[in-house]
């Protein structure tokens, strides 16, 4: 509790029990107020009234005993005026008693006077009335008897009722004098107990402000003035004035501690100064007229050592540059020679070598007793405390200093040291200028006398020169001969410099040919892509209508006839795509694109592309990935599944029975470099792929990966095939800078091993890939995506209900098909006409504006590109200029699909694309989405 409201705790106290006390004492005078009030005007007044109305009725009775006795007329007359007065007077004197009574008894007492006194009233009345009609005196006598009989019973009740009166007055006076009493006993009481009251607060009050107070003082004796490091702390009690005085001089005693610490800190520092600039001035003045490193090793070793408090000490100095480098032990402490240390180590040799390395210096404590293993400047010791420090000059170490100590090292000591060291380097610099200027003074003087010598002998050559001068005149003649040689040489140089540049142009010439004669090659390859393309779309999708067994009326030989059909197309489809793909890596012109592939997926994914073909063939097809493969690969994916892709359908071509396996793990870069550079790949993937079919000879291995070769006729004429696969691995292979090798044996199967590097950053030396040949067409456009998609057409009977109702948004759909080709026309046609389409054909741009002008209800168009007099471009562009038309789907149809047609299609108006020759499901898809969008 606070000072302040202790004091306001105490002295309200006291002021409570005085308003207690005094309210006590207004309560009991006011009680005796209204007491001795009620008894003077109150009950006096009531005694007052009883009695004066006593009086009237005794002077009322007196006045009718004189007038009926012995008044005359007159006063007769008077007394009976009085009688009335007098009556009045009583009547209102009862009425006040009666407003005026609070007690039943007294109320009683005035009713029954009042009831008396009516009566006697009345009586009067008769009386007054005989009195003033002069009857007779016997009528009066009685009337006069039965009054005075009346008169008692009134008088008796009136001074009952004054003595009811004076009895309650009597009865308050006595209760107004114990209330006395009672309040005098009660102010004693109330005296005393506020006495006692205040004297313990009081005390109260005391006591607790003067034992804070001297807690305050016994702890401000306690200080030690003269050491106030330790200053004692008031212990804080209360949150009041004096606890505020005691936090106050808690906080000082802080800040006086918080100030001795510093000022013997700063003392301290100031010490430690001294002590290090004492001594570094004294080494400094040892520096003084030491022209010898030697000595200048020595002397310093010798000063340091106690200086640092060490038991022994080296001191070691750079000698020779390069490999020769080395530092050499000059001088020691209490050693001898050998036993004080190494003689001398190198760069990074030992721990004192790794100081001087890294140019740090080193302190070892705490040294086991048995601790022999590390090797130091001082060999094998066992102090408590090593140091090792190197010397600097100019960002270069050219000396080593070690010191040993029974004792560990202090930090004052290391500060001294360091400070040393970082003029050493310069003295030693200095030394050694001066000890290089004395011998560079004693070569001068050697080479001075050495030129006097050779002065002398210069005079006498001088005379043999001037011999030699006449016959290089003559050696000058012969030269100027053999310069006009050199002249007629040099014209024949620039003949024939003329005629290579000739040869230059010719071969620029040549080149700019070669240049052309490959467009043209790429030009008949696009060409040849679209013509084979266009009749093999109308055999695709005829034949592959023909082969479906629920739609088709055909035998089932006739049925067999037209999947054979389907077959065929589709590996002529293959071998033109094969064709395209060699020619564009022939021209160095084969887009490849290096990015991330997850190999975590591919044992996955060639389980589900050949899992159906080895259990076909009834053989076991088993793949194998090792752990330590990485997930994220960097290269081609399409290119290296088509790799894949390739090798294993080769496999599975060759093998009749066994297995066929896939081997994946981390290849070995030094096996792979004696097939391959390795420069630039981040790690490398060995995948072998293993059969047990028929192998091939060693003199067939190296044919194998030429284009249109395999192991000899009778294979091909076999198992089919054109002998472009493993060609186009191995130059798929070489553009993702891998290599592809083969070991087998005829009859033991066959090993193919791909490796494959991976590039993060790509191969750039697979040069300017970004635009790919015109002759590329649509065989890697639509499939590029997926090489291990589906390994054929799907069997058109095969489509169950559910696809069947996919086909309804075809029904009653008006399908424009422009083509200049009437084969391809006639299969669209009926293709279309099967799903319940209504169609229109146009040969060329003109006839589908045309029709289109005519307002035919067109829902969708199949636009061929390549047509004669209006192309599909210059079409598509025409029809989207009309608003009308905005909206209408148009389909570019197109056999040849070079790099960048997709996007010129769209750019021209195409809704969509779609390459030659047609897949009829694919066709239809597209055809769904745009009708029923």
């Amino acid at each position: 509790m606070g000072f302040r409201k202790k004091q306001m705790v105490g002295f309200g106290l006291i002021l409570l029990f005085l308003a207690i006390l005094l309210s006590f004492m207004m309560v009991t005078l006011n009680n005796l107020k209204s007491s001795m009030t009620e008894i003077v005007e109150n009950r006096y007044e009531k005694v007052q009234a009883s009695m004066e109305i006593r009086q009237l009725f005794s002077r009322s009775d007196r006045e009718i005993l004189f007038a009926a006795n012995d008044a005359n007329k007159e006063e007769r007359a008077e007394s009976l005026e009085i009688i009335n007065e007098n009556h009045s007077l009583i009547e209102s004197k009862i009425a006040g008693l009666s407003g005026s009574l609070q007690r039943v008894k007294a109320k009683q007492l005035l009713k029954e006077f009042e009831t008396q006194y009516a009566s006697y009233s009345i009586t009067e009345a008769e009386i007054i009335q005989k009195i003033k009609s002069g009857n007779s005196s016997d009528d009066l006598s009685n009337l006069m008897d039965d009054q005075r009989e009346k008169r008692k019973k009134v008088i008796s009740t009136m001074d009952e009722f004054k003595d009811y009166q004076e009895g309650v007055m009597k009865d308050t006076l006595s209760n107004s004098k114990q209330t006395y009493e009672d309040m005098i006993g009660f102010v004693i009481f109330a005296v005393i107990l506020s006495i006692l009251v205040i004297s313990v607060t009081v005390v109260w009050m005391i006591r607790s402000t003067s034992k804070d107070l001297q807690s305050i003082t016994k702890v401000i004796k306690n200080i030690d003035f003269k050491n106030l490091s330790v200053v004692p702390r008031i212990p804080v009690r209360t949150t009041d004035e004096i606890g505020d005085i005691a936090r106050s001089f808690n906080d000082m005693a802080e800040s006086l501690e918080t100030y001795n610490r510093k000022e013997k800190d700063f003392t301290d520092k100031i010490s430690e100064q001294n002590w290090i600039q004492t001594r570094v001035a004294d080494i400094a003045t040892m520096y003084q007229r030491i022209v010898d490193v030697e000595v200048l090793a020595d002397r310093f070793i010798t000063r340091l050592a106690p200086m640092m408090g060490a038991s022994i000490g080296a001191f070691y100095l750079k000698r020779g540059e390069g490999e020769d480098m080395r530092f050499v032990k000059l001088a020691s402490f209490a050693g001898d020679g050998e036993d004080s240390g190494r003689r001398e180590f190198r760069m990074g040799e030992g721990l004192i070598g790794q100081c001087a390395l890294e140019k740090k210096s080193k302190v070892i404590d705490d040294i086991p007793e048995d601790f022999h293993l590390v090797t130091t400047g001082l060999g094998e010791v066992n102090p408590k405390s090593i140091v090792i420090a190197p010397v600097v000059f100019e960002d270069e170490v050219v000396a080593m200093v070690e010191l040993a100590s029974l004792e560990a090292f202090t930090k004052l000591q290391k500060h001294f040291l360091n400070q040393v060291l970082d003029t050493l380097g310069i003295t030693i610099n200095n030394v050694e200028g001066r000890m290089e200027i004395e011998r560079l003074l004693q070569e001068s003087q050697a080479q001075t006398e050495e030129l006097q010598a050779q002065s002398e002998e210069l005079q006498s050559q001088s005379e043999e020169m001037q011999a030699q001068s006449e016959e290089l005149q003559t050696q000058a003649e012969e030269l100027r001969m053999i310069n006009e040689q050199l002249e007629e040489r040099n014209r024949e140089t620039e003949e024939k410099s003329k005629e290579l540049q000739v040869a230059k142009q010719n071969l620029e010439k040549q080149a700019e040919e070669l240049k052309l004669s490959s467009k043209y090659k790429s030009e008949f390859m696009a060409n040849m892509s679209h013509e084979l393309r266009t009749p093999l779309n109308s055999i695709l999708i005829l034949s592959e209508m023909l082969s479906d067994p629920n739609d088709s009326k055909l035998t089932e030989e006739q049925q067999e006839f037209a999947r054979v059909i389907n077959s065929s197309g589709q590996d002529l489809l293959t071998l033109i795509n094969d064709i395209l793909d060699l020619s564009k890596v022939e021209v160095g012109k084969l887009e490849v694109v290096f990015d991330e592939m997850n190999m975590s997926e591919l044992p996955e994914l060639l389980h589900r592309n050949f899992d159906h073909v080895a259990k076909k063939k009834n053989i076991d097809f088993i793949i194998e990935k090792d752990k330590n493969v990485p997930d994220i690969f960097f290269t081609d994916e399409q290119r290296f599944q088509q790799i894949l892709k390739n090798l294993l359908s080769n496999a599975f071509k060759f093998t009749e029975k066994g297995y066929v396996s896939v081997q994946i793990k981390k290849a070995d870069e030094e096996n792979v470099a004696q097939w391959i550079q390795t420069k630039g790949a981040s790690n490398w993937v060995e995948i072998k792929v293993k059969d047990t079919g028929i192998g091939i000879s060693k003199e067939k291995q190296k044919l194998i990966f030429e284009a249109f070769q395999q192991g000899d006729g009778a294979t091909m004429r076999k198992y089919g095939g054109t002998g472009l696969g493993l060609s186009i691995c191995r130059e798929f292979a070489k553009l993702l800078g891998g290599w592809v090798i083969v070991d087998s044996e005829e009859g033991q199967g066959s090993t193919f091993t791909l490796f494959i590097p991976s590039m993060p950053e790509g191969f750039k030396n697979v040069g300017e890939a970004i635009a790919a040949s015109p002759e590329v067409a649509a065989a890697n456009h639509d499939d590029s995506a997926a090489p291990f998609g589906d390994q054929g057409e799907p069997d058109a009977g095969m489509m169950d209900e559910e696809d069947r109702d996919k086909a309804k948004p075809f029904c009653n759909k008006t399908v424009l098909v422009v083509d200049d080709d009437h084969r391809n026309i006639f299969a669209l046609k009926n293709a279309l006409k099967h799903e319940g389409m209504e169609i229109l054909t146009a040969e060329n741009g003109y006839e589908c504006l045309e029709l289109l002008e005519k307002g035919n209800d067109i829902d969708v168009i199949l636009m061929d590109i390549m047509m004669p007099g209006m192309d599909g471009y210059e079409t598509m562009t025409r029809i989207r200029e009309q608003s009308k038309f905005e909206n209408l789907p148009i389909i570019a149809l197109t056999a040849k699909a070079m790099k960048g047609d997709r996007e010129k299609c769209l750019k021209a108006g195409a809704s969509d694309y779609v390459s030659k020759p047609l897949k009829l499901d694919q066709l239809l898809s597209v055809l769904r989405v745009w009708l029923t969008n």
